[in-house]
């Protein structure tokens, strides 16, 4: 009997549309993907893009589990996060960023620029193996104590700076928590990742406190 588990050479290697279709993205996302490097394709002789219908599907398994899928492909990227600064930083924090940066709009955008920066960096922590994450530690590091150092000579207190720093991390740790709602997340894969994020950050925050006393 004919092997009806393998799919017919046709069936295997899918165009754009129908690939999005199986993974449940718009093309556009997929594309992104492709270009990141996220998601395998290959190119015909007329430069048309095919993927392979084994490993989406296999992707849509690890998405639906939350397990071996990254937070970018499960709907986690810098972008949506970023997003959701927008919409719930500056409530939280805005009258910190206008008392400690109050010196010019540039200094309140690069302010801004270092948190888009910093969720990148929190993002691609989670998604890296036990190995890489002290080296993207040393990234996150690097850009609070810039930022303590900067807030410490601004004028704004030590009260001031922390408040400011904690109401940055409650958007991300949102944005993690919603997505395992949205995803239907393993609980403790979403519990990991949020206690690790935690800790992260709580590393972070003792440290941007170090930096900004040792202006003393």
């Amino acid at each position: 009997m004919p092997d009806t588990a393998a799919a017919a050479p046709d069936e295997r290697w899918l165009s754009l549309g129908p690939a999005s279709r199986l993974l449940g993205v718009d093309p556009d996302t997929l594309r992104r993907w492709a270009d990141a490097g996220r998601v395998e394709t290959w190119t015909t002789p007329g430069g048309h893009r095919r993927f392979d219908r084994r490993r989406l599907e296999r992707l849509v398994a690890d998405r639906r589990s939350g397990r071996n899928a990254s937070l970018a492909t499960l709907g986690a990227t810098p972008a949506r996060v970023n997003r959701a600064y927008r919409r719930r930083y500056e409530d939280q924090a805005g009258l910190a960023i206008r008392h400690a940066s109050a010196r010019d709009d540039g200094e309140r955008d690069a302010y801004r620029r270092d948190g888009r920066r910093l969720v990148g960096i929190l993002i691609g922590y989670l998604d890296a193996a036990a190995d890489e994450r002290p080296a993207i530690e040393t990234e996150a590091t690097a850009i609070v104590d810039d930022l303590a150092r900067r807030l410490a000579t601004s004028g704004a207190s030590l009260t001031e700076a922390v408040a400011l720093f904690v109401a940055a991390r409650q958007p991300f740790l949102a944005e993690l928590s919603g997505l395992g709602r949205r995803r239907s997340l393993d609980p403790a894969h979403l519990g990991s990742l949020y206690q690790d994020a935690s800790t992260l950050l709580d590393r972070l925050l003792m440290r941007f406190i170090a930096i900004f006393q040792a202006k003393d």
